[in-house]
């Protein structure tokens, strides 16, 4: 062990079912207050896409409305992973997910991070990027609203994105982090 690395303790202070608030210290010595989703061994965030178009989440998200950070939020179709089906894989819960949220399979599924953070300040919640590739964009099955979440669902052309978000930013929509960075890595790969 180098010398000024020393092992990281955490305890929990508060315990829900669904959330733990706990503190650690850092290497510095501080104290540092995070929250931590004990019952899911990572998160996914699936972007589909179907050839020109991509799909957006319109979601109602309590946190922010709570902190008047904003009514709406554009996200993606994403999900706890093992949460609610135990011992899923990633794959298994990238398809569940678009098929609930979406009502949509993907023909093709790209797995592009393994592990983006948010708000690593904030939460240890990491989670996965992954780009679903739709050749028929007809839903297979009526999507959730996971509990009055999603709100609405919209298919927009990749090249009226930019101006998309920043009008909907610009009328106080917050834009989801892990929605920037899965279509960092989309347009990313186009350019290449």
């Amino acid at each position: 062990m180098h010398k000024n690395s020393r092992l990281i303790m955490n305890k929990v202070l508060y315990d829900t079912e669904y959330l733990q608030l706990k503190s650690t210290t850092s290497k510095s010595g501080n104290p540092w207050v995070y929250a931590h989703r004990p019952n899911v061994t990572n998160v996914v965030v699936i972007l589909p896409v179907c050839r020109d178009e991509i799909l957006f989440l319109t979601e109602e998200r309590p946190p922010l409305q709570a902190e008047d950070k904003g009514k709406y939020c554009i996200g993606l179709p994403a999900g706890l992973v093992g949460d609610e089906r135990k011992g899923e894989s990633i794959e298994e819960a990238i398809k569940a997910e678009l098929k609930e949220e979406a009502g949509l399979i993907a023909d093709k599924i790209e797995i592009k991070v393994n592990k983006a953070a948010g708000s690593s300040g904030c939460v240890s919640e990491t989670c996965v990027i992954a780009i679903a590739y739709i050749n028929d964009k007809n839903t297979v099955c009526p999507p959730v609203d996971d509990g009055g979440i999603i709100v609405d669902r919209v298919w927009i052309k990749k090249e009226n994105i930019l101006e998309w978000l920043n009008k909907k930013n610009a009328e106080g929509y917050v834009i989801s982090s892990s929605t920037l960075g899965a279509l960092f890595y989309l347009f990313a790969e186009e350019k290449l």
